[in-house]
């Protein structure tokens, strides 16, 4: 139990050092050089270099004692600018994936209301587009069907830009993980939110492993866009912290789109492969592949009943709790 303790405690440091104290050590060190340089001198090492060194022959600096506290602020410094590119990051992957945002404040919600519609316009024009050189490509003669083929396949990619399915979230992430659900909703009525829960309860090892990856690079991504934001504010004293701010942020979103592309496959791949599976094992009658009939029943099986009544000489107390709304 001892060694096991142990291993556990190895892997929490090595965590705590790699997501927020080294990356908020950075974070500090950037700070520092923009405040000793400013816009002035944006690159003069030689300036930065004699005053770590002044620094450096500080009478505390040569003292155990001294260079301890030093270690143990800056620790801490870095642990706590680290602990809130966390928390950014979870509130940037929430407006990523946009999946409440008719329950925003009126301002977000007015905003995200209308980068919908714009991106359900855009949607429906290029489809359109793809459409019409699909129908080209088809009575094309053998001449220029080629390049009739390759002129759709580019209009339909310009319309999977948008999104795969037609937009009803702000953003192309958000919308992603929806096309995963309506897809479900739509082959099988199976409801992913409903259905979720039991079957992550019973995935075997791997695909619990492969989503889990998944779900961890997306907050990773999001955690980069975070930096991003962090940084911004030190380009009002050093310019080139535009420069890292551009490039995280440009990173990050290039990373959360792509991250989350895997996570929705994931995530509608093993719903497709293990519903049945649910099915059987709560005692359905599911034979073979999973039906939209068997579907429907699985999702009703799984959804709690409200409206049933409390049994016989129960307390007011369950009465309520069966009468309470579910999540």
């Amino acid at each position: 139990m001892s060694g096991v303790l142990v291993e556990l405690g190895k892997k929490l440091a090595e965590k705590w050092l790699t997501l927020l104290v080294l990356p908020g050590a950075l974070y500090l060190a950037v700070g520092v050089t923009a405040n000793l340089l400013g816009h002035t001198h944006p690159f003069d090492v030689v300036r930065l270099s004699d005053q770590v060194t002044e620094w450096a022959k500080a009478p505390a600096a040569g003292t155990f004692g001294g260079q301890v506290v030093v270690l143990a602020a800056v620790g801490a410094g870095a642990a706590g600018v680290g602990v809130i590119a966390q928390a950014l990051g979870s509130l940037i992957e929430r407006l990523y994936l946009a999946a409440d945002w008719r329950s925003w404040p009126a301002g977000p919600r007015a905003w995200a209301a209308c980068a919908t519609r714009r991106r359900r316009k855009r949607w429906r024009h290029r489809r359109q587009s793809a459409g019409s050189a699909q129908a080209r490509a088809h009575i094309a003669d053998p001449d220029s069907v080629e390049a009739a083929q390759t002129a759709a396949f580019a209009a339909w990619a310009a319309v999977y830009r948008v999104g795969a399915e037609e937009p009803v979230r702000p953003t192309w992430s958000g919308d992603r993980v929806h096309v995963a659900a309506l897809r479900l909703r739509r082959d099988f009525g199976l409801d992913l939110g409903t259905v979720w829960p039991h079957l992550w309860l019973m995935l075997p090892d791997t695909p619990r492993a492969e989503i889990t990856s998944a779900r961890q690079a997306l907050t990773r991504a999001s955690t980069l866009t975070a930096w991003a934001v962090l940084y911004l504010p030190l380009a009002l004293w050093w310019w080139p912290a535009l420069i890292i701010t551009t490039a995280l942020a440009l990173t990050g979103h290039h990373r959360f789109r792509a991250v989350t592309e895997v996570y929705a496959t994931l995530l509608e791949a093993v719903v497709r492969l293990h519903a049945g599976d649910l099915a059987r094992q709560l005692g359905l009658d599911c034979v073979g592949p999973l039906t939209e009939a068997n579907g429907a029943i699985l999702v009703d099986h799984l959804t709690p009943n409200q409206s049933r009544p409390a049994p016989p000489g129960a307390s007011s107390s369950s009465g309520t709790l069966n009468s309470a709304p579910s999540a």
